[in-house]
């Protein structure tokens, strides 16, 4: 599975979880392993588990560069690949860069082309503040 498709798998179970909030994340993953719609690796395993231990943090990071709106107000394709991609800038060795064109182009494929601008420029902020 290349990182691409393994990153989108992540994003999946980050957006599922949103709907499942009562659910413990493990049969979240565990549930997608067994689907044969999914391939759950390591890489997707330790993303999804990372992103939910620093939750606090990528959240807060989140709120701190929406301009205008509130976290809540976003809608939860907007909010998983905001998690992930967060994560991804603040927690992981991934590239700033490959972060965002990733969560960017998630974005084209799950919501509106509007969206992902919007998405684009809250990541660039995060990845321009972080470099401070």
């Amino acid at each position: 599975m290349k990182r691409h498709e393994a990153r989108e798998v992540a994003f999946i179970i980050i957006f599922e979880k949103s709907f499942q909030s009562e659910t413990p994340l493990d049969e979240i993953i565990d549930s997608a392993a067994e689907s044969e719609f999914f391939e759950v690796n390591q890489f997707v395993t330790r993303t999804v588990r990372s992103v939910f231990d620093h939750l606090t943090d990528i959240d807060g990071t989140i709120e701190q560069y929406l301009v205008g709106w509130s976290k809540e107000r976003l809608s939860r394709v907007a909010r998983a690949v905001l998690r992930l991609a967060v994560y991804e800038i603040l927690f992981s060795d991934v590239p700033d860069g490959v972060a965002i064109n990733e969560a960017v182009e998630i974005t084209k494929k799950y919501s509106e082309q509007k969206e992902a601008a919007y998405i684009n420029g809250v990541l660039g902020s995060v990845a321009r503040a972080k470099q401070v």
